[in-house]
């Protein structure tokens, strides 16, 4: 194998006093710039002693280390050359809240999606040894992506592959297996301890050397593992192919340091197993872990949140769900370990026996949801769009060939600011008009939400998605809804057609425009798909000219589906589409991503006047 030219862990000449204090230092600098910028806290809080001492024991310049998720990341990133630039995390230019290989090449993954981190590193370590090259793999995973199915088709694999990974389960809360009192602890300890560690390694090459010493080896091995099995928590990872070590108490630096520079001298697939606390050493998030798992900016001394949340649409599906459940006892809620960030608590709480959390697996909600309706029940599936893109099979296969009633609440449909590509919702209008059967909603205020979720749940049959955007809504504050389309301002000169909360921003180019002495007519469409471009193809037979704006991908997008539904009427028009384009988006405030895309009033505004050739006397 080739050798690395470099070999130089970013900490390796730290002793373990130092390394302490620089825990310390990380701890605070991480409240103090978190609470200017916002972001994820508690799970980097509870993740800083691991990090220090993987950059004592590796070169993640060199050693592949895979974040599962990435929200523990931060810390990483600031022993690696971006501590500086922590002011500007998550900000538009500034770095990203999750690792970004372009970014930085100690970031070895992309990771914004959970339960990926195992496999990904068995297919850098199966790439190592087919190109015969020389550095160590390691997958850092939280006990909370181990609800998802993905994990353990990795863990499965891994476990056989038979050479070097590192699997680092970082638990800080949930149980994989029970522990068996205090022998369980103190065995654990032991077997933890350098000098059993150490003894362990030299005896087993000692008594490998001689056919005597392999037999005398295999009686002791087998005897300690009966023991290990009945009383550590181990079995599951060992009976996969792992070589367990732990649990380790993982605000213990020495003991991590030590403890991982002996797995990375095993040349066998190794599950460390190590504990940790959530939010540590920020007494408001060790208090209150779920609120502090990802935050707004807040007051580093007390914790609290320097600008009172205000109502958003999340809340309002929420309180709207509640509500219809009280009148049809079939309806039920849904989620994949994302309670709160969908506004299900209410629902939750009310209807205990009615509300299901099925962890970080979409595939098994969507599944399970769809067996339900099968059933006759009125399942409600809330989930983020970026994170029903997992579940696609299952919308295809369990809901739409039966024309099951399965219901979606698709939130942070659009951009969605801060947290980059991984998370805007810019496929789904795309990937729900592919599924047959399905009919997709788009309200563009509160009261549009209530309405739709209600013809969604009692009117609407077979598989049906109500997609709304992050946050609150804007100036419009339409109460209708019912229609598949409506017209919200009468004009000659161009037709704007949007959905959802982009018809703010085109009814602030219609007013724009309105002021050069054009008058736009706008169309809102309220239902997706099945499409009903009716009222938009009267306008354009008026007008002339089309423009539809969008916060979606280009491929697929509505404006697309119009323009190809007014050619086949036979109906020539001047088109313009504007939405996010064929790539990705960056992270950044939402209003800068759009005044980027063109899809803010102003760029809406000054694309209408470009294609009526207007567009020199734009200001």
């Amino acid at each position: 194998m080739t050798t690395p030219k470099q070999y130089k862990p970013v900490l390796a000449r730290l002793s373990d006093q130092e390394g302490e204090a620089l825990c310390a230092q990380l701890r605070r600098e991480l409240v103090e710039d978190v609470s200017k910028t916002g972001g994820h806290l508690g799970s980097n809080l509870g993740a800083v002693e691991l990090t220090v001492a993987l950059h004592r024991v590796f070169d993640t310049s060199v050693d592949r280390l895979v974040f599962d998720v990435g929200h523990q990341c931060y810390p990483h990133k600031m022993l690696t050359g971006r501590r500086e630039a922590m002011s500007t995390l998550r900000q538009y230019g500034g770095i990203a809240g999750f690792p970004k290989p372009n970014e930085s090449v100690h970031d070895a993954f992309i990771a914004g999606h959970a339960s990926n981190s195992v496999a990904v590193a068995l297919g850098m370590a199966r790439a190592r040894t087919m190109l015969e090259e020389d550095y160590k793999v390691i997958a850092l995973i939280g006990d909370g992506a181990l609800t998802g199915g993905l994990a353990y088709e990795g863990l499965s694999n891994a476990g056989k592959c038979g050479q070097q990974i590192l699997v680092i389960l970082n638990d800080n809360g949930m149980s994989i297996t029970p522990n068996v009192g205090g022998v369980a602890d103190h065995l654990a300890k032991q077997r933890l301890k350098p000098q059993y560690l150490t003894f362990k390694k030299h005896y087993r090459r000692i008594m490998n050397k001689t056919r005597p010493g392999r037999a005398v080896y295999g009686v002791t091995h087998r005897i300690k593992q009966a023991l290990k099995q009945s009383l550590l928590p181990c079995s599951m990872f060992e009976n996969m192919g792992f070589r367990y070590l732990g649990p380790v108490n993982g605000h213990d630096l020495p003991m991590l340091t030590k403890i991982l520079q002996y797995a990375k001298d095993m040349d066998e697939p190794v599950l460390l197993h190590i504990k940790t606390v959530k939010g540590k050493g920020f007494l408001p998030a060790e208090e209150n872990p779920d609120a502090f798992h990802g935050v707004s900016p807040f007051d580093p001394l007390t914790g609290k949140p320097k600008k009172e949340p205000s109502d958003n649409f999340s809340a309002v599906f929420g309180r709207t769900l509640t509500r219809l459940a009280k009148q049809d006892g079939r309806v039920c809620a849904i989620t994949a370990a994302m309670t709160g960030g969908t506004g299900l608590e209410r629902f939750a709480k009310t209807f205990p026996d009615r509300f299901f959390d099925v962890g970080i697996a979409e595939g098994c909600a969507a599944a399970m949801a769809a067996g339900m309706a099968k059933q006759r029940a009125i399942p409600v599936f809330a989930v983020y769009s970026t994170f029903l893109q997992r579940a696609y099979d299952m919308l295809i296969h369990d809901a739409a060939i039966d024309n099951l009633h399965v219901v979606l609440g698709v939130d942070r449909a659009g951009l969605v600011g801060d947290d980059g590509e991984t998370h805007h919702g810019l496929f789904d209008a795309a990937f729900l008009d592919s599924v047959p059967n399905m009919t997709v909603l788009a309200p563009s205020s509160f009261a549009e939400l209530e309405v739709m979720l209600e013809r969604a749940l009692f009117q609407i049959q077979g598989p049906v998605a109500v997609r709304y955007p992050r946050g609150g809504e804007g100036k419009y504050l339409g109460t209708g809804g019912d229609g598949p389309a409506e017209i919200l301002r009468w004009g000659s000169d161009i037709t704007l057609v949007s959905y959802g909360m982009s018809i703010n921003d085109v009814l602030e180019a219609a007013q724009l425009l309105e002021g050069r002495g054009i008058q736009a007519e706008v169309v809102k469409l309220n239902q997706l798909t099945p499409l009903a471009p009716e009222l938009v193809e009267l306008s354009v037979r008026k007008t002339g000219v089309l423009l539809a704006a969008e916060e979606q991908s280009a491929q697929g997008c509505v404006g697309q589906r119009l323009a190809s539904r007014l050619e086949q009427a036979g109906l020539p028009a001047k088109t313009v589409l504007l939405n996010c384009g064929t790539g990705f988006v960056p992270h950044g405030a939402a209003n800068l991503l759009k005044r980027d895309l063109s899809l803010d009033g102003e760029g809406i505004f000054k694309k209408a006047l470009e294609v009526l050739g207007r567009g020199e006397t734009a200001p």
